[in-house]
């Protein structure tokens, strides 16, 4: 892989992270239409490509952490202060522990992703060798953002939160691994249904894909290297993706907040509807490029 290529992904990345039309089609998408050029890929279905687009996804967690730093602290402090608490009360809860308990309701939600997954991944990544399905799964995709914005304002504090809501939340965020559907899209929307508030949806997304995005990345590095190692792929490649996807997924979090706190998610449904029909009628093959 050139760095042209990879900082060329790494961008697709940083940008569709966020926007919810899913970085997954896109960057697949994309990887089909370099090879079509010549461009000397490995598969986006093989191993390494698919490592590749962990890296990026990683990569776009920066900034996740950037935008979100002073609400990250504040949580990752609070769960060790409620942790601590809850320990030297001998495992008793002597006041309420909001923050040890979002984190626990955080791993609900990673565990109901990994159910799903892990029971239909194969199923999901088959999902690619249909064109109508996934011009099915990018208008589904658009419809969710176009219902989230005709809801009226949401009322659920964090506070609120409780593990059905989580569970929903982590199905949901699990089902996100068929392409055309869009993790961010899928997990602030079925927050939104449930009755999280616009910025709370937000935030426990982005945050809940942290750990989710790491655990994937590990596992699939683990299955890579102790198959041979990196094929077609070097690390300056896995380098410049992961940095140019950090540093424009900044940008794009940013924009896709702004929507998202005006009720305004709708605009990226036209391109979705746009996107379904130019694979549906075969101007973009998801397995030609």
């Amino acid at each position: 892989m050139t760095l042209w290529v990879a900082t060329l992904l790494g961008i697709i990345q940083g940008v569709f992270m966020f926007v919810p039309v899913s970085s997954t089609a896109h960057l697949v998408l994309a990887q089909h239409w370099l090879i079509s050029q010549g461009e000397p890929l490995p598969p986006p279905e093989s191993a390494e490509m698919i490592l590749f687009d962990l890296v990026v996804h990683v990569g776009t967690l920066v900034s996740v952490v950037v935008v979100f730093w002073s609400s990250l602290l504040r949580l990752t402090g609070g769960i060790m202060r409620d942790s601590y608490s809850w320990a030297a009360a001998g495992g008793k809860a002597s006041r309420e522990m909001l923050y040890l308990r979002l984190g626990l309701l955080c791993v609900l939600s990673v565990f109901a992703t990994a159910v799903v997954g892990f029971a239909l991944k194969a199923g999901f990544e088959r999902v690619f060798a249909y064109p109508l399905v996934v011009a099915g799964t990018l208008t589904l995709t658009g419809v969710l953002l176009w219902l989230s914005d005709r809801l009226q304002p949401r009322t659920v504090s964090l506070r609120k939160l409780n593990p059905r809501t989580a569970t929903v939340i982590g199905v949901a965020q699990g089902f996100a691994l068929i392409p055309g559907l869009s993790r961010s899209g899928m997990t602030i929307t079925f927050a939104l249904f449930s009755g999280l508030k616009r910025r709370w949806a937000a935030e426990y997304s982005f945050f809940l894909a942290i750990p989710t995005i790491l655990a994937a990345t590990g596992a699939q590095a683990l299955s890579v290297f102790s198959n041979g190692g990196l094929d077609g792929l070097d690390y300056a490649a896995l380098f410049v993706g992961f940095v140019v996807a950090a540093l424009v997924g900044i940008v794009a979090l940013k924009a896709v907040l702004y929507f998202l706190y005006k009720a305004r998610l709708k605009v990226f449904s036209f391109y979705l509807w746009a996107l379904a029909a130019v694979v549906a009628f075969g101007y973009i093959d998801p397995i030609k490029g």
